[in-house]
């Protein structure tokens, strides 16, 4: 379906009427088994030999559709869905790593990303390199032998700092390794890395994609354009794999090596499976996806220049505003809007800060983003309380800061609430 446009792909693509009853909507295959035809077709299906459904663990058709139409959606080969954003994560960087090696990372990133990668892959003997990514050659310098990926969000949270992808994607390309990007603040609505050189896509399907606030799920898309095996540096997509009988994966799948891997292996041993009832919401929740990141990229542009006109503001983050120092890279990359994610810095500090959270009406009090509904959070002491106060500042949470999501409500409704919590904070 690629010759079909962003708004009919959203809604068609991975799903055709159900065989069996003819349901338009994906129907959720709430099972966890499938019957196999004879036991030739179980011996096929358990050697890769043909692509059918074994496991819910593995596949499911609910799921699969989902992986489809996100597929579609970024440009890519092909998609793995799993149980949230963080298990994405994880599953982007499984087939790739290896004791002892290393990823490099830019050091604007979600506070909970930045502990993965931080404490948590140490005990797989994994490590990570922060780099501001604003410096090409500050990102190639941190490159070494044991280097297996590089690793960015196209918009940053919270700040909502926009990422030169093409500038980044140019390093990766110089060092032979792929690039790993979050796009989940962007959708692919606003942004598609791969046009812009990314090999590899990972989402929070909780956010944008699904939302309304109601599941939480993972993806990661595949260019399909990397060549796992030319440097020797990806033997598991290189290499014979023992538990198939020596498949070597890159060989024999080419561009859907690593989307195989991932679910052969990866789902198999991993287990970070997303369920058929969480795909359901988030299918449904993308067919309106183009419509509801115009409306929060609206809203997030008139909240974003209220703010930053008044005087209790000592600065508004949004890569949306004219003043924006990341405007022209904006234009340049991200000409469908900013997204709608941004932090404010309250004049009064951390205390001003809590006392808006506590005074707002409309706004949810929450840890998530991408909802319908807007959101608002004090990242220092809640989202990135586990890091340094410079890591926060140079995160983009520092503690005089609130991030706000913003969502599809009326914007002067939005605005209103923000006057009057911001005349008790800092009365």
């Amino acid at each position: 379906m690629s010759d079909y446009s962003f708004d009919t792909l959203q809604i068609h693509a991975g799903a055709e009427p159900d065989p069996a009853t003819g349901a338009r909507q994906v129907p959720i295959y709430q099972t966890t088994a499938y019957v196999f035809k004879d036991a030739a077709h179980a011996a096929r299906l358990f050697g890769l030999q043909e692509v059918g459904y074994i496991y819910s663990r593995l596949t499911n058709p609910t799921v699969s559709a989902l992986a489809a139409r996100i597929a579609a959606l970024e440009g890519g080969a092909g998609a793995v869905c799993c149980s949230s954003g963080h298990a994405a994560q994880i599953m982007a960087l499984f087939p790739l790593m290896g004791p002892g090696l290393n990823i490099v990372a830019s050091t604007r990133l979600y506070g909970g990303t930045i502990t993965q990668f931080s404490q948590t892959i140490k005990r797989f003997g994994w490590s990570c390199t922060f780099v501001d990514f604003d410096d090409p050659a500050a990102i190639e310098a941190a490159v070494n032998e044991d280097t297996r990926a590089i690793f960015c969000e196209s918009i940053s949270n919270p700040a909502g700092y926009l990422t030169d992808l093409p500038a980044v994607a140019a390093v990766a390309n110089k060092v032979g390794l792929p690039l790993i990007v979050d796009n989940t603040l962007a959708s692919p609505y606003l942004c598609r890395p791969i046009e812009h050189g990314a090999t590899l896509v990972v989402h929070s399907a909780t956010k944008y994609l699904t939302g309304n606030g109601t599941v939480t799920g993972g993806a990661v898309i595949d260019s399909g354009k990397f060549d796992w095996s030319a440097s020797g540096k990806f033997p598991s997509l290189s290499e014979p794999e023992p538990a198939y009988h020596g498949l070597a994966f890159h060989k024999a799948l080419g561009p859907m090596a690593f989307t195989f891997h991932s679910i052969a292996v990866g789902l198999r041993d991993l287990g970070m499976t997303m369920n058929p009832q969480g795909a359901h919401y988030t299918l449904m929740g993308i067919e309106t996806l183009s419509l509801r990141m115009e409306k929060h990229v609206a809203n997030a542009k008139a909240v974003a220049e209220w703010l930053e006109a008044d005087p209790r503001i000592d600065f508004v983050t949004y890569g949306g505003l004219a003043s924006s120092p990341w405007a022209k890279r904006a234009a340049r990359l991200y000409p469908k809007g900013s997204g709608a994610l941004f932090t404010v810095a309250v004049k009064g500090g951390y205390d001003a800060c809590v006392k808006l959270v506590n005074n707002l009406k409309l706004f949810s009090h929450v840890a998530n983003l991408g909802d319908a509904r807007s959101l608002i959070i004090h990242s220092a002491s809640t989202t990135h309380s586990q890091l340094t106060e410079e890591q926060q500042i140079k995160a983009g949470a520092g503690p005089n800061v609130v991030r706000l999501s913003i969502g599809i409500e009326n914007a002067a409704d939005l605005i209103a609430d923000l006057d009057q919590a911001l005349t008790a904070a800092t009365a």
